[in-house]
């Protein structure tokens, strides 16, 4: 027996247990906000860094499901919002990176259903920018190798133009990635961000490891991408998406200091209530392996 049969037996058997039902109503009024990258348009693969690149029809009937047994909700609401008794889980939709698909793809998505998202931005990236963990994950591979991630975060912070001056890191030619798999066009995302419900706030300026940089880097890198924010759109959300989900203590003072009102990480479970410590707030990751019954046992809270 496969170990992917066996994972779909076993995630089957839970659906049928009815625990998922009792689960949701456990959590009812609990929030899980969930954490995507990007959106892979109809008829193209997948390239990069696999497990951030979802298929659209993938996402679409994500969104159908969360809808059969959620209240989606804006991230305002459930950051700033007056908390209240509810019949159901509560959800939001968040995308980093401002990938070309997410922006195009995943935002036609949400609009064809009326559901709000944030989208966060790294504005370095836009126009067409590449990512460094796509350009360097192995063609064929399902991801980027943790030991080439694990120095890269370390030894150059996290900085892409550092780590693709690397020769052992970035051996011979890069490939060439599909506009959906790079920043998206800045007059895309900014219409986007003039759709109902779609609101943008700060991934940084230029992705690095928050936590790695010099104070007065660090201190550039959380003041541009406000100042970006309030040149360029109405009103953006004053919150930070840390890249790599990467803090530390000095990292949310910082962030604090800048002028953001919260910050999210990329894993760490629900909100049960009113946050308090909103420079830590958890998130749910989607990747792109999960299956639709995988999808259905996180978002019920019985997988994390």
């Amino acid at each position: 027996m496969s170990r992917g049969w066996l994972k779909w037996v076993a995630e089957r058997g839970l659906l049928l247990s009815g625990l998922p039902r009792l689960t949701r109503h456990r959590r009812s009024g609990h929030t899980i906000i969930l954490a995507y990258h990007d959106i892979v348009p109809d008829g193209e693969q997948p390239v990069g860094d696999r497990s951030l690149h979802l298929a659209r029809d993938t996402f679409a009937a994500q969104l159908d499901t969360l809808r059969k047994t959620h209240d989606v909700i804006p991230l305002t609401e459930a950051i700033e919002g007056e908390w209240r008794p509810a019949r159901r889980p509560r959800a939001v939709i968040t995308f980093d990176d401002a990938y070309g698909g997410a922006v195009k793809y995943g935002v036609a998505e949400l609009c064809a259903r009326a559901m709000p998202a944030t989208i966060f931005v790294a504005p370095a990236f836009l126009g067409g920018g590449a990512f460094w963990w796509d350009l360097l994950t192995p063609r064929g591979a399902a991801g980027l190798p943790p030991r080439v991630r694990q120095h890269a975060l370390t030894a150059y912070a996290g900085r892409g133009d550092c780590i693709l001056a690397d020769s052992t890191l970035a051996p011979g030619v890069l490939p060439v990635l599909p506009p959906f798999a790079r920043g998206a066009p800045e007059s895309e995302l900014l219409a986007a961000a003039g759709k109902p419900g779609i609101t943008l706030a700060s991934h940084s300026w230029s992705h690095p490891n928050l936590p790695a940089l010099p104070p007065d880097e660090l201190e550039q890198e959380l003041g541009r991408p406000l100042s970006w924010l309030r040149e360029h759109v109405d009103s953006p959300l004053p919150y930070l998406s840390y890249p790599y989900g990467l803090s530390a203590p000095h990292v949310e003072a910082a962030v604090e200091k800048a002028g953001y009102r919260a910050a999210l990480c990329i894993e760490g479970g629900w909100l049960h209530t009113r946050p308090k410590r909103t420079f830590a707030l958890p998130r749910v990751d989607v990747p792109s392996g999960i299956s639709p019954e995988g999808f259905r046992l996180r978002i019920a809270g019985v997988l994390s």
